[in-house]
Protein backbone atom coordinates (compact mmCIF):
# COMPACT_ATOMS: atom_id res chain seq x y z
CA UNK A 1 0.00 0.00 0.00
CA UNK A 2 1.40 3.43 -0.61
CA UNK A 3 0.44 5.65 1.86
CA UNK A 4 2.57 8.67 0.17
CA UNK A 5 0.75 12.15 0.27
CA UNK A 6 0.66 13.52 -3.41
CA UNK A 7 2.37 16.84 -3.03
CA UNK A 8 3.13 19.41 -5.84
CA UNK A 9 6.35 19.48 -7.36
CA UNK A 10 7.39 23.41 -7.04
CA UNK A 11 10.14 25.22 -9.08
CA UNK A 12 12.08 28.14 -9.94
CA UNK A 13 12.41 29.01 -13.31
CA UNK A 14 15.47 31.18 -14.68
CA UNK A 15 13.46 33.09 -17.86
CA UNK A 16 16.04 34.83 -19.43
CA UNK A 17 14.98 36.79 -22.43
CA UNK A 18 11.22 36.95 -23.63
CA UNK A 19 13.05 35.38 -27.00
CA UNK A 20 12.91 32.26 -25.12
CA UNK A 21 9.35 31.74 -25.58
CA UNK A 22 9.66 31.47 -29.36
CA UNK A 23 12.90 29.92 -29.42
CA UNK A 24 14.39 26.47 -28.60
CA UNK A 25 17.32 25.58 -26.49
CA UNK A 26 18.20 23.60 -23.94
CA UNK A 27 16.57 26.03 -20.93
CA UNK A 28 13.23 25.59 -23.05
CA UNK A 29 13.55 21.74 -23.13
CA UNK A 30 14.37 21.58 -19.42
CA UNK A 31 10.73 23.69 -18.64
CA UNK A 32 9.23 21.10 -21.22
CA UNK A 33 10.48 18.25 -19.73
CA UNK A 34 9.54 19.42 -16.24
CA UNK A 35 5.81 20.13 -17.38
CA UNK A 36 5.51 16.94 -19.08
CA UNK A 37 6.84 14.85 -15.66
CA UNK A 38 4.71 16.59 -13.29
CA UNK A 39 1.62 14.90 -12.17
CA UNK A 40 -1.26 17.12 -13.93
CA UNK A 41 -1.92 20.26 -11.48
CA UNK A 42 -5.29 21.36 -10.39
CA UNK A 43 -4.13 24.86 -11.12
CA UNK A 44 -0.56 26.48 -11.23
CA UNK A 45 0.32 29.80 -9.02
CA UNK A 46 3.38 31.60 -11.27
CA UNK A 47 5.43 34.05 -9.05
CA UNK A 48 6.91 36.72 -11.43
CA UNK A 49 9.57 39.21 -10.95
CA UNK A 50 7.72 41.03 -13.62
CA UNK A 51 4.64 41.96 -11.10
CA UNK A 52 6.76 44.30 -9.12
CA UNK A 53 3.80 46.94 -7.57
CA UNK A 54 3.40 48.08 -4.22
CA UNK A 55 1.06 45.18 -2.63
CA UNK A 56 0.61 41.55 -2.38
CA UNK A 57 -2.07 40.51 -5.57
CA UNK A 58 -3.51 37.35 -6.64
CA UNK A 59 -5.38 37.16 -10.00
CA UNK A 60 -8.54 36.46 -9.69
CA UNK A 61 -9.95 36.73 -13.19
CA UNK A 62 -11.51 33.96 -15.21
CA UNK A 63 -10.06 34.84 -17.95
CA UNK A 64 -6.48 36.07 -18.16
CA UNK A 65 -4.67 38.31 -20.52
CA UNK A 66 -1.66 37.48 -22.22
CA UNK A 67 0.78 40.57 -21.51
CA UNK A 68 3.39 41.89 -23.48
CA UNK A 69 5.87 43.35 -20.95
CA UNK A 70 8.76 44.68 -23.13
CA UNK A 71 9.78 46.68 -26.56
CA UNK A 72 12.10 46.00 -29.18
CA UNK A 73 11.61 42.42 -30.24
CA UNK A 74 10.39 41.16 -33.15
CA UNK A 75 6.82 40.96 -33.64
CA UNK A 76 5.92 37.17 -33.96
CA UNK A 77 6.95 37.55 -30.07
CA UNK A 78 3.76 40.05 -29.83
CA UNK A 79 1.75 37.91 -31.20
CA UNK A 80 2.31 34.89 -28.66
CA UNK A 81 -1.45 34.09 -26.56
CA UNK A 82 -1.11 31.81 -23.86
CA UNK A 83 -4.92 31.67 -23.04
CA UNK A 84 -5.05 29.16 -20.12
CA UNK A 85 -8.35 29.67 -17.67
CA UNK A 86 -7.63 31.62 -14.54
CA UNK A 87 -9.41 30.32 -11.25
CA UNK A 88 -11.02 33.10 -8.75
CA UNK A 89 -12.15 30.07 -6.63
CA UNK A 90 -8.02 29.08 -6.47
CA UNK A 91 -7.48 32.95 -5.99
CA UNK A 92 -9.67 32.97 -3.05
CA UNK A 93 -7.74 30.03 -1.41
CA UNK A 94 -4.48 31.55 -1.68
CA UNK A 95 -6.04 34.32 0.06
CA UNK A 96 -6.82 32.32 3.30
CA UNK A 97 -4.13 30.15 3.35
CA UNK A 98 -1.64 32.95 3.66
CA UNK A 99 -3.38 34.99 6.70
CA UNK A 100 -2.59 36.85 8.36
CA UNK A 101 -0.39 38.37 5.90
CA UNK A 102 -3.04 39.87 3.80
CA UNK A 103 -3.31 39.08 -0.08
CA UNK A 104 -5.80 41.23 -2.27
CA UNK A 105 -7.81 39.57 -5.27
CA UNK A 106 -7.18 41.18 -8.55
CA UNK A 107 -10.09 40.50 -10.57
CA UNK A 108 -8.84 43.19 -14.06
CA UNK A 109 -5.84 44.89 -13.84
CA UNK A 110 -2.99 42.18 -14.53
CA UNK A 111 -2.80 39.08 -16.20
CA UNK A 112 -0.30 36.66 -17.10
CA UNK A 113 2.78 38.58 -18.26
CA UNK A 114 6.27 37.26 -19.91
CA UNK A 115 7.78 36.14 -16.95
CA UNK A 116 4.82 33.29 -16.97
CA UNK A 117 3.95 32.58 -20.67
CA UNK A 118 6.96 32.72 -21.79
CA UNK A 119 7.92 29.03 -19.65
CA UNK A 120 4.51 27.93 -19.91
CA UNK A 121 4.52 28.13 -23.61
CA UNK A 122 7.26 25.18 -23.46
CA UNK A 123 5.90 23.65 -19.97
CA UNK A 124 2.92 23.47 -20.39
CA UNK A 125 1.78 24.15 -24.17
CA UNK A 126 -1.71 23.32 -24.17
CA UNK A 127 -3.07 26.42 -21.75
CA UNK A 128 -5.91 24.01 -20.31
CA UNK A 129 -4.10 24.34 -16.97
CA UNK A 130 -5.65 27.31 -14.82
CA UNK A 131 -3.18 29.99 -13.63
CA UNK A 132 -2.96 32.89 -11.48
CA UNK A 133 -0.02 35.41 -10.69
CA UNK A 134 1.01 36.26 -7.44
CA UNK A 135 2.45 39.76 -7.41
CA UNK A 136 5.49 40.57 -5.93
CA UNK A 137 5.34 43.57 -3.33
CA UNK A 138 8.20 45.43 -3.44
CA UNK A 139 7.40 47.85 0.03
CA UNK A 140 8.58 44.46 1.97
CA UNK A 141 11.80 43.10 2.84
CA UNK A 142 13.76 40.55 1.95
CA UNK A 143 12.35 38.32 4.84
CA UNK A 144 8.50 38.94 3.96
CA UNK A 145 9.03 37.18 0.75
CA UNK A 146 10.66 34.02 2.77
CA UNK A 147 8.01 34.15 5.06
CA UNK A 148 5.32 33.99 2.24
CA UNK A 149 6.58 31.48 0.75
CA UNK A 150 6.85 29.06 3.68
CA UNK A 151 2.83 29.95 3.94
CA UNK A 152 2.10 28.84 0.45
CA UNK A 153 3.45 25.55 0.85
CA UNK A 154 -0.23 24.14 1.94
CA UNK A 155 -1.28 24.63 -1.82
CA UNK A 156 0.85 22.16 -3.00
CA UNK A 157 -1.32 19.43 -1.08
CA UNK A 158 -4.31 20.53 -2.80
CA UNK A 159 -2.69 20.42 -6.50
CA UNK A 160 -1.29 23.56 -7.31
CA UNK A 161 2.25 23.73 -8.67
CA UNK A 162 3.78 27.12 -7.68
CA UNK A 163 6.63 28.58 -10.06
CA UNK A 164 9.12 31.66 -9.37
CA UNK A 165 9.98 33.15 -12.04
CA UNK A 166 13.01 35.78 -12.11
CA UNK A 167 17.33 35.04 -12.51
CA UNK A 168 19.57 34.66 -9.81
CA UNK A 169 21.68 37.26 -11.32
CA UNK A 170 19.93 39.82 -13.30
CA UNK A 171 21.60 42.83 -14.53
CA UNK A 172 21.01 44.43 -18.13
CA UNK A 173 22.95 47.22 -17.78
CA UNK A 174 26.18 44.70 -18.03
CA UNK A 175 24.59 42.73 -20.47
CA UNK A 176 27.22 41.73 -23.29
CA UNK A 177 26.31 40.43 -26.80
CA UNK A 178 29.31 39.32 -27.16
CA UNK A 179 29.34 36.13 -24.17
CA UNK A 180 25.62 34.77 -25.89
CA UNK A 181 26.61 31.61 -23.07
CA UNK A 182 29.20 33.17 -20.59
CA UNK A 183 29.06 34.67 -17.37
CA UNK A 184 31.57 37.21 -16.08
CA UNK A 185 33.77 36.30 -13.02
CA UNK A 186 30.90 38.53 -11.08
CA UNK A 187 28.14 36.61 -12.15
CA UNK A 188 29.53 32.91 -11.90
CA UNK A 189 30.72 33.47 -8.27
CA UNK A 190 26.61 34.76 -7.25
CA UNK A 191 25.30 31.67 -8.79
CA UNK A 192 27.42 29.33 -7.35
CA UNK A 193 26.80 30.79 -4.15
CA UNK A 194 23.11 30.79 -4.25
CA UNK A 195 23.38 27.25 -5.91
CA UNK A 196 25.50 26.22 -2.65
CA UNK A 197 22.74 27.44 -0.01
CA UNK A 198 19.48 26.24 -2.31
CA UNK A 199 20.95 22.58 -2.55
CA UNK A 200 22.24 22.22 1.09
CA UNK A 201 20.40 24.87 3.44
CA UNK A 202 17.71 27.28 1.38
CA UNK A 203 16.90 28.60 5.21
CA UNK A 204 19.77 30.26 4.81
CA UNK A 205 18.92 32.34 1.63
CA UNK A 206 19.10 35.58 3.09
CA UNK A 207 22.88 35.38 3.55
CA UNK A 208 22.87 35.99 -0.33
CA UNK A 209 22.52 39.88 0.43
CA UNK A 210 25.66 39.74 2.37
CA UNK A 211 27.66 38.53 -0.68
CA UNK A 212 30.34 40.64 -1.97
CA UNK A 213 28.92 40.76 -5.62
CA UNK A 214 25.28 41.07 -4.46
CA UNK A 215 25.15 44.64 -5.73
CA UNK A 216 26.03 43.40 -9.25
CA UNK A 217 24.02 40.42 -9.25
CA UNK A 218 20.68 42.41 -8.05
CA UNK A 219 21.21 45.85 -8.98
CA UNK A 220 17.46 45.70 -8.72
CA UNK A 221 15.71 43.01 -6.13
CA UNK A 222 12.82 42.07 -8.31
CA UNK A 223 14.23 39.27 -10.00
CA UNK A 224 15.99 37.76 -7.54
CA UNK A 225 13.37 37.81 -5.19
CA UNK A 226 11.15 34.68 -7.07
CA UNK A 227 13.67 32.27 -5.64
CA UNK A 228 13.35 33.13 -2.10
CA UNK A 229 9.70 32.25 -2.77
CA UNK A 230 11.03 28.94 -3.47
CA UNK A 231 13.56 28.98 -0.40
CA UNK A 232 10.21 29.47 1.78
CA UNK A 233 8.67 26.19 0.28
CA UNK A 234 11.62 24.23 0.67
CA UNK A 235 12.02 25.32 4.62
CA UNK A 236 8.61 24.35 4.97
CA UNK A 237 9.12 20.91 3.14
CA UNK A 238 12.35 20.51 5.62
CA UNK A 239 14.17 19.65 1.94
CA UNK A 240 16.87 21.03 -0.18
CA UNK A 241 16.48 22.21 -3.74
CA UNK A 242 17.53 20.08 -7.29
CA UNK A 243 19.45 21.58 -9.76
CA UNK A 244 16.97 21.38 -12.99
CA UNK A 245 19.72 23.30 -15.54
CA UNK A 246 22.16 25.93 -15.11
CA UNK A 247 23.99 28.45 -17.26
CA UNK A 248 24.60 31.52 -18.29
CA UNK A 249 23.76 34.35 -20.84
CA UNK A 250 25.08 38.27 -21.85
CA UNK A 251 27.42 38.09 -19.18
CA UNK A 252 25.13 39.20 -15.99
CA UNK A 253 22.29 36.69 -16.50
CA UNK A 254 21.82 33.66 -14.67
CA UNK A 255 19.90 30.82 -16.62
CA UNK A 256 20.14 28.25 -13.33
CA UNK A 257 16.42 26.94 -12.66
CA UNK A 258 15.51 24.47 -9.36
CA UNK A 259 12.96 22.53 -8.19
CA UNK A 260 11.39 20.90 -4.79
CA UNK A 261 9.59 17.49 -4.90
CA UNK A 262 9.29 14.27 -6.68
CA UNK A 263 8.71 15.10 -10.35
CA UNK A 264 7.44 11.97 -11.06
CA UNK A 265 5.13 11.35 -8.23
CA UNK A 266 5.09 14.65 -6.53
CA UNK A 267 5.54 12.64 -3.14
CA UNK A 268 6.21 14.80 -0.13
Amino acid sequence: MNDKKLVMPAAFLGHGSPMNAVEQNRYTEAWHRLGARVPRPRAILCISAHWYVNETLVTAMAQPKTIHDFYGFPRGLYEVEYPAPGAPQVAGEIAEVVKPAAVNLDTQSWGLDHGTWSLLVHAFPAADVPVLQLSIDATQPMEYHVALGSRLAPLRERGIMIIASGNVVHNLKCIDWRRPDAAFDWSRRFDEAAREIMVSNPAQVLRLQDHADFANAAPSPDHLIPLLYLAGLAEAAEVSADVLVSGYALGSLSMTAYTLGDLAGGSA
